[in-house]
């Protein structure tokens, strides 16, 4: 890996990636702590390992812009504007939740920055945001739909489907696999023969690209590059973003037992928060004060989150039907 930057990629632009990464690993941290406390209610999946892929392609995307996601969705939802406030007080249950408090972990909501769902469901983000990047060429809108999903999902229906609509139409859609290896605690080497799922790409004619998903500036300048011929009417691209989970699927889960120790250790040595502050502390663009400086500011901003979603109300059981029907 070379110690300068990439072309075209700035100083101010891969700060950005470190910062954002640090919300997202400082966010996911301080979720598993109060998960753990009994604080967040359901299921709990952290984005911790897998940063540098949300902040990578959302640091491409307007509010006008449409991101489907999944259960592990924490990640994307800040990437996509989500603050940690909204966040956490949705995990809590708490009105002041992005979703208001009725969607939970895997079902975080805010149409305002075009983040459109996350879902507990395997696959239909896919369709999803086919359906998306075609209403906007339909509509001659300059946007693009992204779906973000995990390596079990390449062996849904669904995504074939999904890349064979958006192949047809040649729709703007980025469809964004995040393959961490496993699907829940099953090895994607034993559910399917072919793990490349970028090659895949080619049965329906659209580009198909492998990055190293723990490289945040592999994937910024892929995921740049995709949704700008997109947004130019050059129609879909598939991106296999090659990473790791270094926790348990869901909180409370075993780490190990269906995977060796020594591959969560090696994983963790290529920590993409460490990639990216090495990457700039090599190429002289970042002291690791300026870093550390940083983590900080994250840090408090984190903490705040915290402390204001404890103190937010639940939602008032009278609104319970709020936002089911449509309002005349």
């Amino acid at each position: 890996m070379s110690s300068r930057l990439p072309a075209g990629v700035t100083r101010d632009q891969a700060l950005a990636l470190y910062r954002m990464m640090q919300t997202i690993r400082q966010s996911e941290e301080g979720l598993a702590k109060a998960c753990a406390s009994g604080l967040v209610h359901g299921a709990c999946h952290t984005y911790v390992g897998e940063e540098a892929i949300a902040s990578g392609v959302c640091a491409h995307l307007t509010h006008d812009d449409a991101v489907f996601s999944t259960h592990r969705g924490h990640g994307h939802a800040l990437a996509k504007g989500v603050t940690p406030r909204e966040l956490f007080a949705e995990l809590f249950g708490r009105e002041t939740g992005c979703s208001h408090g009725r969607g939970g972990s895997m079902h975080l909501f805010k149409p305002e920055v075009g983040l459109m769902g996350t879902s507990g469901i395997v696959a239909p983000c896919i369709l999803q945001a086919a359906g998306a990047g075609y209403s906007f060429k339909l509509r001659g809108l300059p946007h693009v739909g992204v779906a973000f999903f995990g390596d079990g999902a390449s062996n849904n229906g669904a995504f074939h489907e999904g890349l064979n609509l958006a192949a047809i139409y040649q729709a703007p859609t980025l469809f964004v696999c995040e393959n961490n290896q496993y699907a829940t605690e099953v090895a994607f080497s034993y559910a399917t023969r072919n793990t490349d799922v970028y090659k895949k790409a080619a049965s329906f004619d659209m580009p198909g690209i492998c990055v190293d998903g723990n490289d945040a500036l592999a994937v910024y300048q892929a995921a740049g590059e995709a949704i700008a011929r997109a947004r130019a009417g050059g129609g879909p691209t598939l991106i296999e973003c090659k990473t790791y989970r270094t926790r348990a699927h869901a909180e409370g889960m075993r780490e190990s037992g269906y995977r060796p120790l020594e591959d969560i250790e090696a994983w963790k040595r290529r920590d993409p928060l460490k990639l990216l502050a090495g990457r700039l502390s090599a190429a002289d663009e970042a002291s690791q004060a300026e870093l550390d400086a940083i983590a900080e500011q994250v840090r408090l901003i984190v903490e705040d989150a915290a402390e204001f979603a404890r103190n937010s109300p639940y939602p008032d059981g009278a609104t319970a039907t709020d936002h089911v029907y449509a309002e005349a």
